[in-house]
């Protein structure tokens, strides 16, 4: 029995689907728009500001989702975990037995953590507000964590954590690798050991979050895997990350992954000479909740480990009895319309993988930026192809652009800013001043494709432009980054 029908309806209350709603109000005042979000908090886009053609910052609030319908007369939102796709007969049915016939649907439902140990009480994945809160609570009584993992958040986790030992096991030579190459990264190594970063200095401008007490009890019937909205970028702002050591200490192990988690030291093997965290008149037995085995041999003994290796598209409820094609991670495959391989049914953000073909300065990345626009998007596609009209690929996708904060210095990133399926035909022109910035740029026959800027440089409409517009720059040579020179100026 159909509990009700909408012509649009938009499962997920992430950035993505919160935005595909708004813009669909904003185009559509005579049509039902209904959102099925699973918990009682959605992610808004506040304060929104365009930097540039293709840069933009903005502030996500977490908001009660009944805020939402204030967009337009005609949204609805019902708090409902969806469970079961049926895009034949064109419903979504949700855990708790209701079903919602629609005409269109994009599904925003995003992505869920990859924990090392599924069900283990002393592995944390850090996902949303929840996840986070109890990463405090836990924080207060341990004097060591071992973090996995070397995305975003495990960057500002490590960096956060006030009071506690950290040991840090990457996967890779160096931190950081989906935003910094090696140099980079060793440019940010000094402030792992500081309480507080130089480039840190006055309050922050984007995003910021608050958590709501007793949202999980709120959630109602969920389906199993699914997670919170991701958290984004400023999200340990305001939040005491404090351990119950005196001293803070970071050691990183490279080049090494989680092999085994053991509730005990395992036979036979030597603890590492720096495991020191064992108190006067205990064994080392009994000093720790939990061991961990790296790939490279070394043990150490923690309070609990932080599982901080990425996500996997949320895609579980929609794939049975429906023929949806997947990418090779795991993301529904989407054209330059936004839609899946199904009639009807569209998908933005973390959950889908784009299958148009790219420009030569963009990729995709999971990031809020790109949720925000790829919920708008779709929108406008799904707004067009109910009426018969056509729309372009947004100029959003003609480059790739992001700003962020990464240990209290503003990271811009562009184009193919680690030379990202460039191979070995490309060079870079780097400047660096230790404490202070770092500036890369990657150059193709003359031409910049890709610039990294960290710190306060003001150079990233510059480069924009110039990635954007190909101009030959050859004869510049290395004066490009010459510091005496007003490059800025120079292009304007």
């Amino acid at each position: 029995m159909t509990s009700g029908t909408a012509k649009y309806i938009v499962v997920g209350g992430g950035i993505a689907g919160v935005t595909c709603v708004e813009q669909l109000a904003s185009q559509n005042t005579v049509d039902d728009i209904l959102l099925l979000t699973p918990y009682p908090l959605i992610k808004a886009v506040t304060n929104f500001r365009q930097v540039s053609r293709t840069l933009e910052e903005f502030v996500v609030e977490e908001r009660n989702a009944e805020t939402l319908k204030r967009v337009g007369p005609r949204v609805r939102v019902i708090q409902a975990a969806v469970a079961k796709l049926d895009s034949e007969a064109h419903e979504v049915h949700t855990a708790d037995g209701r079903c919602f016939g629609y005409g269109k649907l994009c599904i925003c439902s995003g992505a869920t953590p990859k924990l090392l140990a599924k069900g283990n009480p002393f592995v944390l994945g850090i996902r949303d507000t929840d996840s986070v809160q109890e990463l405090q609570k836990r924080l207060v009584g341990s004097r060591r964590i071992v973090v996995a993992g070397n995305g975003g958040i495990a960057l500002e986790l490590v960096h956060e954590v006030r009071d506690c030992e950290v040991i840090w096991a990457i996967k890779d030579p160096s931190i950081g690798t989906s935003y910094f190459d090696s140099a980079a990264a060793e440019f940010f190594l000094p402030s792992l050991g500081k309480s507080s970063s130089p480039g840190a200095s006055g309050p922050s401008r984007r995003t910021k979050y608050t958590t709501s007490p007793g949202s999980t009890a709120a959630m109602g019937k969920l389906v199993e895997g699914m997670s919170g909205s991701a958290l984004g970028p400023d999200w340990q702002e305001n939040l005491q990350m404090q351990g119950a050591n005196d001293t803070r200490r970071v050691h990183i192990e490279f080049e090494c992954e989680v092999q085994q988690i053991c509730e005990q030291k395992p036979a036979g093997i030597v603890m590492r000479e720096r495991d020191v965290g064992v108190q006067k008149g205990q064994t080392e037995e009994e000093s720790w909740s939990v061991y961990v085995k790296l790939s490279n041999g070394a043990v150490y003994g923690c309070d609990f480990i932080v599982s901080a290796t990425g996500v996997r598209p949320y895609t579980q409820p929609f794939l049975e009895g429906n023929e949806l094609t997947l990418a090779e991670d795991g993301g529904l495959l989407v054209d330059d319309h936004m839609t899946t391989s199904i009639p009807d049914v569209y998908a933005a953000g973390d959950v889908c993988s784009v299958a148009w073909t790219r420009t030569a300065h963009w990729f995709q990345m999971r990031l809020w930026t790109q949720a925000r626009q790829m919920g708008a998007y779709a929108a406008r596609c799904m707004v067009a192809d109910s009426v018969g009209e056509s729309v372009d690929l947004d100029f959003c996708f003609e480059l790739f652009a992001h700003i962020t904060r990464f240990f209290g210095y503003k990271v811009v990133l562009l184009g193919r800013y680690n030379g990202q399926g460039l191979g070995s035909d490309y060079e870079l022109l780097l400047r660096c001043t230790p404490g202070v910035e770092y500036v890369k740029l990657v150059m193709q026959c003359g031409r910049v494709v890709g610039a990294l800027f960290v710190g306060e440089t003001d150079l990233e409409e510059t480069f924009e432009n110039l990635i954007l517009n190909q101009m030959d720059l050859s004869a510049f040579g290395e004066s490009l980054l010459d510091p005496c020179i007003e490059i800025e100026d120079y292009f304007d």
